[in-house]
């Protein structure tokens, strides 16, 4: 069984190398922002940032699917911002059975691509609250670590490959 939870800002690649990491490990996707309450969507699509009591529902949520995961003995990938070491205390917390992956890219290289995306509810506007906010993984989080500069391909195969050598 593997689940990682791919993170990172908001244009860092989550949702295409997630969907592609869960078709290499023959897996379940699941696109975090899908677990948003409506009043989430609706704040952010107007370039308000998020409360942490505004994610607390959806972070639980998250978490909620990965423990069905775990209890089914099933494998999956889920996207989730998880910008703060708190959100990801709720995410994985002492499930050493999940696995975090950390798609980090520069601010500049981010912005690019958010700008090149279009139909999405989050703002380039958001895009300093989001940095603002990130705290990056720490050494004890034992993450993988991807820089997003490569094509989603070569991101993949490096997530695969380091899950990889943690099974050995």
């Amino acid at each position: 069984m593997t689940i990682v939870v791919v993170m990172g800002v908001s244009g860092s690649g989550k949702t295409t190398v997630a969907k592609d990491l869960a078709a290499a490990l023959h897996c379940q996707f699941l696109e975090g922002d899908d677990l948003h309450p409506r009043a989430n969507v609706e704040k952010m699509s107007k370039g308000t940032p998020l409360t942490d009591a505004d994610r607390l529902p959806w972070l639980q949520a998250i978490a909620r699917r990965i423990d069905g995961w775990r209890s089914g003995g099933e494998s999956g990938v889920v996207t989730c911002s998880a910008l703060k070491r708190t959100y990801r205390d709720i995410l994985i917390g002492d499930r050493t059975d999940v696995t975090l992956a950390y798609l980090k890219g520069s601010r500049a290289l981010i912005e690019r691509r958010m700008a090149a995306r279009h139909n999405h509810f989050m703002p380039v506007a958001l895009l300093d609250s989001q940095f603002g906010t990130l705290e990056e993984p720490g050494a004890d989080e034992h993450a993988i670590l991807v820089d997003v500069d490569g094509q989603p391909a070569e991101i993949v195969a490096e997530i695969v490959r380091q899950l990889r050598e943690r099974r050995l």
